[in-house]
């Protein structure tokens, strides 16, 4: 996976807290800078790229681990 700048726990928080926590997160970082998000919300496997699209960041892809996914996500705006 691509290098990350920050990591973010989300794990044991469902839907719309994963999308809402990475929200505020990405606020506080240069453009460039990258988010490794966790989380073990099902539902994050529609959100996360759903709000990347809505929000102009760039997805770049989910991973799987043992108990939950990582997502990478490129502020771009």
């Amino acid at each position: 996976m691509t290098d990350h700048t920050l990591t973010l726990d989300t794990i044991g928080l469902l839907c719309p807290l994963p999308v809402l926590k990475a929200r505020k997160q990405l606020k506080s970082m240069q453009i460039g800078e990258v988010l490794r998000m966790l989380a073990d919300d099902p539902a994050a496997i529609i959100d996360v790229p759903h709000f990347c699209t809505e929000a102009g960041h760039e997805y770049l892809g989910q991973e799987d681990a043992e108990d939950h996914q990582i997502y990478l996500i490129r502020k771009t705006t």
